[in-house]
């Protein structure tokens, strides 16, 4: 079921009529509820993938059921390896067998050996990545003991499931989001408003920002050797901003409906394309993924405590997995590599931790080094982004051959007349997210500045543009993910 969908616009009034009307005074029946909703959500896709959500949900109910009981450390670790190898098995199995297999032929090949395999016709189960990651972290931190094991099935399932970021996160903790299941929820107003607000923000980066770009960059990168290198360049920008816009517009309906049921979900992005160099980039975006690799991989292997060579291993580990991570094609293991070239100069000098404020904090524009750098940031991304959205290496190579073979010319008036619609879309947008970055998101932050009437104009405004300006529907990237 989308967020952006007829759908969805009717099934969450009735789930949340339900929720504080017919189950509010009784903690097991909400949490029954959101259970039974969530698996509505998820089935509706394709009901069949419901039964590995449930066996992830046994497995490691069970696990850390056997974690509490036991002392033994040599057994403990077993069952923690248990959890792991069949999480991460599933996911490897959906998610890399024919990438294996594949990558596996066409070495030989390379060696003159000829073998013959067929690929397995694999549909990969929606947002498999995400809620594998969100049960291990529950096996992970009871093993560590930084949780207690849950006795309570329909909480831990309805953590497992939670329909409003089970597909695409953000990845929540077991420490932060299950307790949440253990408590009474009443209902706030305030609460509720702000994540309507949320709702609406997400709303509008996905339908006027996402699929709009997406129009564009989609026609420019399927026929890239039809287009100047300008032009090239304004695709991949316009990838840049569908991938953020769609991403992080999930992420605020995610979070956003979340409160509208008295949860509070992790921030997932934070302005990243106004940052200063990559380790503040990555510091804003998708944090629930990047945080959950540096505490359950990056600081396991060894962080940076070692030395350099150590430093300089860990830091590729971690950027070529999360790579690996988000598809199974080499142009997402050369997207990571690239970023940790990007980052390792930052580490090594232990600049990584710079600008850890808000850029220009309390002021309109940023000084011109920090808009300097800031244009920095953001044309790496571009580029690297180049590898992300390409079909292939071939693909992603031939697209910046050909930047650079014809580069056209950006001062060609007719190429800002064809985009003209998407380009002003982009200036609207990057100006509400400048004004509001210093606040959890930023027509929030514009708003609550704002008397009523004011605020009232401003976000029947972004409704209108909603309605007028949505682009074509697109499916949420990370949906492959």
């Amino acid at each position: 079921m989308l967020f952006n969908s007829i759908d969805f616009a009717v099934f969450l009034p009735i789930v949340f009529i339900l929720y504080w009307f017919v189950t509010n005074t009784n903690l097991k029946l909400q949490n029954l509820l959101i259970v039974a909703a969530s698996y509505l959500f998820y089935g509706w896709w394709d009901w069949r993938f419901l039964s590995l959500i449930l066996f992830s949900t046994l497995v490691d109910y069970s696990i850390g059921r056997q974690l509490m009981s036991e002392d033994n450390q040599g057994k403990r670790k077993l069952y923690l390896w248990t959890s792991i190898l069949i999480n991460l098995g599933f996911l490897g199995f959906f998610k890399y067998y024919n990438f294996f297999q594949e990558s596996f032929v066409d070495a030989f090949s390379f060696f003159g050996t000829k073998i013959n395999a067929s690929s397995l016709d694999i549909v990969l189960p929606v947002g498999i990545s995400f809620y594998t990651f969100q049960t291990l972290s529950y096996t992970i931190d009871v093993y560590k003991r930084k949780l207690e094991p849950t006795t309570d099935f329909i909480a831990f399932s309805a953590f497992v499931s939670f329909f409003p970021q089970l597909v695409a996160g953000p990845i929540e903790r077991a420490t932060h989001l299950l307790p949440q299941f253990y408590k009474k929820r009443t209902f706030d107003y305030t609460k509720a408003v702000d994540g309507m607000r949320q709702i609406l923000w997400g709303l509008f980066k996905k339908i006027v920002i996402a699929d709009n770009c997406a129009q564009y960059a989609n026609q420019i990168f399927n026929n890239s050797e039809s287009y100047s290198g300008s032009t090239l360049v304004l695709g991949a920008i316009f990838f840049t901003f569908q991938i953020y816009g769609d991403f992080s517009g999930y992420s605020d309906i995610a979070i956003g409906t979340s409160r509208l049921f008295g949860f509070d979900l992790m921030k997932n992005f934070s302005f990243p394309y106004f940052s200063r160099n990559i380790g503040e980039f990555w510091r804003r975006w998708h944090i629930s993924l990047n945080t959950w690799f540096r505490d359950y991989l990056y600081i396991p292997l060894g962080g940076s405590r070692g030395g350099t060579s150590m430093k300089i291993r860990n830091t590729f580990i971690i950027f070529i997995v999360s790579g690996f991570w988000h598809g199974a094609n080499w142009t997402f293991i050369v997207w990571g590599a690239l970023n940790a070239a990007y980052f390792l100069p930052l580490m090594l000098t232990n600049n990584n931790r710079n600008h850890l404020d808000t850029v220009a904090k309390g002021k309109i524009l940023p000084s011109f080094n920090e808009l300097f750098m800031m244009l920095t940031t953001f044309g790496l991304t571009v580029f690297a982004w180049i590898f992300f959205r390409a079909d292939n290496l071939g693909h992603a190579f031939q697209y910046i051959s050909d930047i650079f073979k014809h580069p056209g010319s950006f001062l060609l008036l007719s190429i800002y007349l064809k985009y003209q619609t998407v380009l002003i879309l982009l200036t609207v947008f990057l100006l509400i997210e400048w004004l509001g970055r210093e606040g959890e998101f930023a027509i929030a932050e514009l708003g609550l500045r704002w008397s009523r009437p004011l605020r009232f104009i401003f976000y029947n405004v972004i409704i209108v543009c909603i309605y007028f300006f949505s682009g074509s529907e697109q499916e949420f990237i990370y949906f492959q993910f």
